[in-house]
Parts: C-alpha cells; structure tokens; sequence
C-alpha cells in the first residue's frame, strides 16, 4: 500500500483518480478547498485547505508523508469571471504544494502535474505533439504555461511528471463545458441550445481514459522528467458531438450559434497525438465518445 496525496480530490477528475487508486489498494489522501460534498469514494481522508496558505500546506504534506502525489487542484474553467483567482490557484498554489514536497526528508516517488492542452491554443492545425511551441489563447493557458515553468524550478529537486491532458468528459462534469451543456438539453428535451462554432472538431477523451493515465503514470518511474500529452488522437467536430447526442436519446433541438460564444481566429480542427504516453505506459484506455455519452445520458 502507498500514501497517495491528491488535491482536488472531490472536483470532476479528483473523484475518478481517487476511487481508482484506491481500487489498486493504496491509501488516499484528500485536499479540497470547500468541502461541502460529503463521503467521496476512495479516499481515507479529507483536508479542508486553501492551496494559497503554504504553513498549512507544509503541515498536511509534512503529516500525510506522500509516496505518491497527483496534483489537480485549479480553477478549469476557462471563462472563469475571478482571473486573479485562476493565476493564485493555478501558479501560486502549485508553487506552494511543490516547495512543500521539496522540504519533505523523505521525496514521494513521483508527482504528477495536471497541466492542459490549452498551452497550445489555437494557432496550429492537425496534430498536436509535446514539442509544438506553447501560445496560449486565454488566461488559463497562460497559467498552465507558467505552472510548468515554476515546475521547471524544482524538476532538479523532485520526481515530476506533466501530463498535458486534451478535453475530456464525463459525468459530474460541469455544463458549464459544451458537452455536458449538450447532454443536458438533450435529457431536459430542450427545444434550443445556443453555441458558438459548430464546424470546429476537437480531441475529446472520456474522464475515465484520463484517470486511468494518471494512476498508471505516477506508478510507471519512466514517466518521471517526462511531458505528455493525454489524448485520444482523434478530432471530433460539435455537428459530430450534437447527432451522436441526439440519435442516443432520441432528442433533437433546434441549434443556434450565439456570437458570444465564438473564440476569433480558431483553427477549424485539431487533435493530440498519443505516441509518447504510450511509449511510456502502454495503450491508453480507450473509450469510444459514443460510449461516453450514452454513459453521461444515462447518468
């Protein structure tokens, strides 16, 4: 059995990542920022922690003594309204748990950063790979940018791994993201939905392919000094996304693009490549969209 620390444990791929490490026997330790949600599967035990006050930081990393961690506490959600917060969270706070981990007698044996796929943007076309050069388009690209730079500082000191995960989905995602969004207008049997560029294809993963990639990374020592991008390798375009929803649940809705959701100047489609991952952990898990949304429909 090993201690294994994750932060943001009860958001959408917290949950995910802890119920299957505990299924592989290890012991899980929990931080939230606002725990209001009740017993979440898997984990032993929960800390109430705000990732911006490093004493108490040091204190829960110092008592729990990780052998594992994996670190996905952040503000996600890239038209976030607090973008103080997104840069406090996402760069602040990871520089506050890695100085925690550095101080530690005992280094845990490997600590994943969840990074994202928005580091890219949108300027390039096709597939995407680890060396494509970083442009973000948004504030939450430029923070993960900028994480992976502090990471950059303590890589010398600790076992880190990036994972650069594309969109992905599932249930208890937030409809605040367009596939939820959908699902849920389907099941609601909305008349209308508003979106913004239906042309545009992306790679869409289904959240269990995720957490499956991170457990079976932070066990893998070949994975440590890497980055990587988690995907699926295949671009799938929202015309695509809305008639697989609709012939699933036998719902159809009228769609109308509103302007305020359309980004200026995106690329039309483009996907990730999984090579290097699986150079590294072997295939990835793989799970048919269709399959992930009759899952979300059905939830």
């Amino acid at each position: 059995m090993k201690r294994v620390l994750v932060t943001g444990a009860a958001g959408f791929t917290g949950r995910y990542v802890a119920e299957i490490l505990s299924d592989h026997g290890h012991e899980i330790h929990g931080l939230v920022h606002r725990h209001g949600a009740g017993h979440v599967p898997g984990i032993d035990r929960l800390y109430e922690v705000d990732l911006n006050d490093p004493a108490a930081i040091r204190n829960i990393v110092s008592d729990v003594q990780p052998d594992y961690v994996v670190h996905l506490a952040a503000i996600a959600f890239v038209a976030h309204s607090d973008v103080d917060e997104m840069y406090r969270v996402n760069v602040l706070g990871t520089r506050n748990l890695l100085d925690a981990l550095k101080r530690l007698s005992k280094k845990p044996d490997s600590i994943l950063l969840a990074s994202s796929a928005n580091i890219y943007g949108n300027s390039y076309e096709g597939m995407l790979v680890e060396t494509t050069p970083a442009a973000p388009a948004n504030d939450y690209g430029v923070t993960k940018v900028a994480m992976e730079y502090v990471a950059s500082i303590f890589r010398p000191a600790l076992p880190i791994i990036i994972a650069r995960p594309f969109n992905y989905t599932g249930r208890g995602q937030s409809p605040d993201f367009v596939i939820p969004k959908i699902v849920d207008h389907a099941r609601m049997r909305a008349p209308v939905i508003e979106l913004g560029n239906l042309d545009i294809a992306r790679d869409f993963s289904d959240v269990r392919t995720v957490a499956d990639a991170y457990a079976r990374l932070i066990q893998t020592p070949a994975a440590i000094g890497e980055t990587l991008n988690v995907c699926s390798g295949r671009a799938v375009s929202l015309h695509e996304v809305i008639d697989f929803v609709s012939n699933l649940s036998g719902h159809s809705f009228d769609v109308r693009t509103n302007a305020a959701f359309v980004r200026p100047n995106e690329v039309r489609s483009l996907h990730g490549s999984s090579a290097r991952i699986e150079s590294v952990i072997g295939q990835l898990r793989s799970v048919p969209l269709e399959e992930t949304l009759h899952w979300m429909l059905n939830a």
